[in-house]
């Protein structure tokens, strides 16, 4: 009986996978409009990589002056990378660029106002802290000058030394009190990100609105009255949503990791089973969704509205980290918000498997109980 039952539902996963996967739009956003948002929501998080966020391109006049280059090691105390071009070209396409204009140190040392140009693409999270950065080391300059100027010595490249060599009055002492986190940023949120998006997109659509369809069609009639049991329908439909999920997570994995160079972190096996327990999840409520609808422009309708509303309040879009505390909190009530705290643990801050076992079991548990709700009210018509 048990034989029968995995060999009917087996069957009926199998043969549903390969239709869903026979769709044109279900082919489109399984593996075309993620690699899109890969990118698209890389460059709203901040730039490609960690790496690239914080280079920062120079033009130096050749007549700029020793306040030029006092300046640029400020900046490179600010956590810049600082990059020379060796075109105008070059240095025109870098995201992040400062030019100094000729006379720099002259004019400053004369009193005249000078103006450093600085620009970079985008607004992104990262925008603000630039600014800070930015004015930071220009203010420290202008104090160095001030100090100088103040103790009677003429500003040089050589007083300027003395003056980073003489030992502060006053000194702040930092202490971490605990371990950093950084909230991850370009490729490193929009993988991860988009991947938990897209799964319960396409389940919710795709994965919902076939089954409402079938019911439509009066496919499913045509199976209640074979000999497949009940139990072997329902986990067939099941088996073949969650195929589709995890033939999308692995593509997702697999392109973020050789093609965007996405690092998943010192515990691999973790970050798939949590994956995994997330698309158990989304294959349910799927099929819970396709169960309840009565037409495919209905369910797709609530699929999308609400796919994208779990999206956006579970951080997919952004690193619910740089989140208000309401909503923080309100993410670790939603299955995606489970989902990115896990990824982001695993992957970006370096916590071990035992951290997000919460996690796997409440993503579980959720399947369960919904599991249970379908297994009681799943219609043929």
């Amino acid at each position: 009986m048990i034989r029968g039952f995995l060999r009917d539902a087996f069957f009926l996963a199998r043969t549903g996978v390969w239709r869903l996967l026979r769709v044109r739009e279900v082919l489109l956003w399984t593996f075309l409009m993620p690699v899109i948002f890969f990118y698209f929501l890389a460059m709203v998080n901040g730039g490609e990589s960690a790496e690239r966020k914080d280079a920062l391109a120079v033009s130096v006049a050749p007549d700029a002056g020793f306040l030029a280059h006092e300046l640029i090691s400020q900046l490179g105390k600010r956590d810049y990378r600082i990059v020379r071009p060796e075109t105008r070209e070059e240095f025109l396409s870098e995201p992040r660029r400062i030019e100094i204009p000729s006379g720099f140190t002259e004019s400053v040392l004369a009193g005249k106002p000078m103006e450093i140009r600085f620009s970079r693409k985008g607004e992104d999270q990262t925008a603000d802290y630039d600014r800070v950065r930015l004015m930071r080391a220009v203010y420290t300059v202008l104090a160095e000058l001030a100090v100088t100027a103040a103790n009677g010595r003429a500003v040089t490249p050589e007083s300027l030394q003395q003056l980073a060599a003489e030992p502060r009055m006053l000194q702040l002492e930092v202490k971490p009190a605990g371990k950093r986190v950084i909230p991850p940023s370009g490729y490193q949120q929009s993988v991860p990100g988009t991947m938990v998006m897209f799964t319960l997109v396409i389940l919710f659509t795709g994965g919902a609105a076939s089954l409402t369809m079938e019911r439509r069609m009066g496919l499913l009639r045509r199976l209640a009255s074979s000999p497949v049991s009940r139990g072997a329908v329902v986990a067939g439909r099941w088996g073949s949503r969650m195929a589709l999920g995890a033939v999308q997570i692995l593509f997702a994995m697999l392109l973020g990791r050789w093609l965007f160079h996405v690092d998943w972190g010192p515990h691999p096996a973790m970050v798939v089973t949590i994956l995994m327990a997330y698309g158990a999840l989304a294959a349910t409520l799927g099929i819970l969704l396709g169960n309840f609808g009565r037409t495919e422009v209905q369910v797709i309708g609530i699929g999308v509205i609400s796919s994208n509303l779990l999206a956006g309040l579970g951080g997919c879009w952004w690193p619910i980290e740089i989140a208000p505390l309401w909503a923080q909190r309100l993410a670790m009530f939603l299955p995606t918000g489970w989902a990115m705290d896990a990824l982001h643990k695993l992957v970006s801050f370096g916590a071990s498997p035992a951290s997000v076992i919460p996690h796997l079991c409440a993503t579980l548990a959720a399947a369960l109980v919904a599991g249970y709700i379908l297994s009681r009210s799943f219609r043929f018509q």
